[in-house]
C-alpha cells in the first residue's frame, strides 16, 4: 500500500515542479462535477452517484496531469460508498478554442475500510462560457485491477475554472 502512495506523489509532484514555462498561458485548471452513472460486479448492474473536485495541470501541447478526490456510492442506498482518488495523464486536443475535446486515463485508489486499485479511462470536453469559467462534460469508466468485471462508469457534469 504503501508504494502506491510513493508512486502517485511522485506523478503528482515531480512533472509540476520540472516545469518551467514562463508563459502566460493558464497552466492550472480545476473542475468540480456530479457524475450519476452504474456499476456492475459482473452479476449485476446498480446506480451509482459520484461527486468530486480536480485538478488539470498542462505541461507541453496538450499534455497534462490531473488529480481529483470524491465520494463514489450506491445511488440507493447514501452512505454506502468510499473515497476515491485518481491521478491522471491526459491530452486536450484544441487548447485555444472555447471548446475543447480531451481523453483522460490513470490510477484511481478507492479506500474506505478497505482498499481497492483500480484503472481509469475516459474522455469529454470543456466548453469555455468565458475565460476562466466552463461548463466540463466527460464519461468516466473505473475498472478494479484485480477483478477486471467490476467496472463503474459514470457521466460527470461539472464546472472548469482557470
Amino acid at each position: 500500500m504503501r508504494r502506491w502512495i510513493w508512486i502517485v506523489v511522485l506523478l503528482v509532484v515531480t512533472p509540476a515542479l520540472a516545469s518551467a514555462q514562463t508563459s502566460t498561458e493558464h497552466h492550472w485548471y480545476g473542475n468540480v462535477f456530479l457524475a450519476p452513472g452504474i456499476a456492475t460486479d459482473g452479476d449485476g448492474l446498480g446506480p451509482t452517484l459520484h461527486v468530486g473536485v480536480g485538478f488539470d495541470r498542462f505541461l507541453h501541447r496538450g499534455f497534462g496531469i490531473g488529480g481529483e478526490i470524491g465520494y463514489a456510492g450506491a445511488a440507493t442506498a447514501p452512505g454506502f460508498g468510499a473515497a476515491l482518488a485518481s491521478v491522471n495523464g491526459a491530452y486536450h486536443f484544441k487548447r485555444a478554442d472555447k471548446f475543447v475535446p480531451f481523453v483522460t486515463g490513470g490510477y484511481s485508489l478507492l479506500f474506505r475500510s478497505a482498499t481497492v486499485n483500480a484503472v481509469n479511462f475516459g474522455g469529454g470536453f470543456n466548453y469555455w462560457f468565458r475565460d476562466g469559467l466552463g461548463f466540463r462534460l466527460e464519461l468516466r469508466d473505473h475498472m478494479a485491477i484485480r477483478d477486471t468485471s467490476a467496472h463503474a462508469l459514470g457521466l460527470r457534469i461539472g464546472l472548469t475554472f482557470r
